[in-house]
């Protein structure tokens, strides 16, 4: 019963990062390090600033509703 509670939690927390457009950081740093080993890594800062502009705007683009 508690494992079962505890998955739910899991794809809980997960739907509501995906929701608001927040992957995980460290499937990011999975994915580079299996699919991209040359490049660096993007800290944490720089990558939650990255998806924050990629969603709600960044250089030419219009954000807000107006």
């Amino acid at each position: 019963m508690f494992g079962e509670l505890k998955q739910a939690g899991r794809y809980l927390g997960q739907s509501m990062r995906l929701m608001v457009g927040l992957p995980k950081y460290g499937n990011y740093v999975a994915h580079m390090q299996a699919t991209h080993p040359e490049q660096p890594v993007m800290t944490y800062e720089q990558f939650f600033r990255e998806r924050q502009q990629a969603r709600y705007g960044g250089a030419g683009k219009q954000g807000g509703c107006c």
